[in-house]
């Protein structure tokens, strides 16, 4: 036992180190000052659609209310009868100034459906400066602006927006946006400090179209799942910058009951540790408190380690929802954050197991290097 409680002992202490690394990289991206516009440059934006999110039209329309000077908006879906058509046609008619157009796409030849509609999207755009936004994000009418200014470094291949998670009404769903607020933006703000920007995250994608066909545009993203990720790594790999945007967006996760959530959780964390193997393992030192608690299970008479755990982690969680994202969840359901720590944990240790997600209703096997598939295709014949 006093060996277990001398490794729990220094796992702790490494909490404690990130904890401290994610109130500098707060700090550090805070003081990141965002270039003034000098030249607006056209913009498309791509937005793939599917079903009626909850909150749909407010979210699109904040698209349609950019405060800039040109840009276009282009929606996809698969079928022509989705529910998602009739709000796009209802704020087409509220926003006629804006140069809006919707594509069928029919079914994706290959599992990623998103990329499927990016690409056949990016295909019809009009513009090089591509911004890619997910159907249940929102955006404050300068978001244009702030990433024009951003990619008038011609250096500048990828950015990609911090978001603050909205849920809807279920514990569930708050757990799982103070989560998103507290831990995931705190993982991308350390590894912006210590390793540099090699990743991009789904919700927002800004990219150059030379960036995108150079990397071999959307058909090399299409058998990975976290396609948003391997797009900032490949341009990295080009020697293209990527950066964390200073806009932040909201992200509305919408209410989901708890097998819905189990499942959407379990997929993230199979798919991060497919994404990232190295940083997976390693995500082991975010987890100050459940660490905090198996020592003191261990050690019981060392249980003022928890109160300390605890301490770091309200001070890091701070540094991200409070001084970040501005969060007003976080603030009022801070006593969530040990319930939403034990979750993570579980989730985190339940992403080392299983080979397959659940998505939209289909069973997929995921692949060592993040790629994946339909499970049945996997049962037909070989995998590729």
């Amino acid at each position: 036992m006093a060996v277990v409680a001398a490794v729990l002992l220094a796992l702790v202490a490494g909490s404690f180190v990130y904890c401290l690394l994610v109130v500098v990289a707060a700090r550090r991206y805070l003081a990141a000052r965002p270039p003034r516009l000098l030249r607006a440059v056209p913009i498309s934006m791509l937005k793939p659609l599917h079903g009626l999110d909850e909150g749909l039209e407010e979210n699109l329309r904040s698209y349609f209310q950019q405060d800039y000077p040109e840009f276009e908006i282009l929606f996809a879906v698969r079928e022509a009868g989705d529910p998602a058509v009739a709000v796009v046609e209802k704020l087409h008619q509220e926003f006629p100034h804006v140069p809006a157009r919707l594509l069928v796409t029919g079914e994706p030849p290959y599992p990623n459906a998103k990329v499927f509609s990016l690409d056949l999207m990016m295909a019809q755009a009009r513009y090089d400066l591509l911004a890619m936004t997910d159907s249940d994000t929102r955006a404050g009418a300068q978001m244009l602006a702030t990433v024009a200014a951003e990619f008038q470094d011609e250096g500048l291949g990828v950015a990609t927006c911090p978001y603050r998670a909205v849920p809807g009404r279920s514990l569930w769903s708050t757990l799982e946006a103070i989560g998103m607020n507290t831990e995931f933006v705190a993982g991308l703000l350390v590894a912006r400090w210590v390793e540099g920007v090699k990743f991009a995250v789904g919700p927002c994608v800004v990219a150059r179209r030379e960036t995108l066909e150079r990397m071999g545009g959307f058909d090399r993203l299409k058998d990975y799942l976290a396609e948003d990720f391997v797009m900032g790594a490949f341009a990295a790999e080009l020697g293209y910058r990527v950066i964390l945007s200073s806009c932040v967006i909201e992200h509305r996760i919408g209410r989901q009951r708890l097998l819905a959530n189990l499942a959407h959780r379990l997929r993230w964390a199979r798919s991060t540790r497919r994404s990232r193997r190295k940083g997976y393992a390693g995500q082991l030192f975010t987890y100050p408190l459940p660490l905090a608690l198996l020592l003191a299970v261990v050690q019981p008479s060392w249980w003022p380690v928890v109160v300390l755990a605890a301490v770091f982690r309200s001070v890091a969680a701070w540094a991200t929802a409070g001084w970040v994202l501005h969060d007003p969840l976080t603030a009022r359901r801070w006593w969530l954050l040990p319930l939403q720590d034990l979750a993570s944990f579980a989730f985190w240790m339940a992403g080392f197991f299983g080979n397959t997600i659940t998505w939209r209703g289909r069973r997929y096997y995921l692949f060592p290097d993040g790629r994946f598939e339909l499970a049945e295709s996997r049962r037909r014949g070989p995998a590729r």
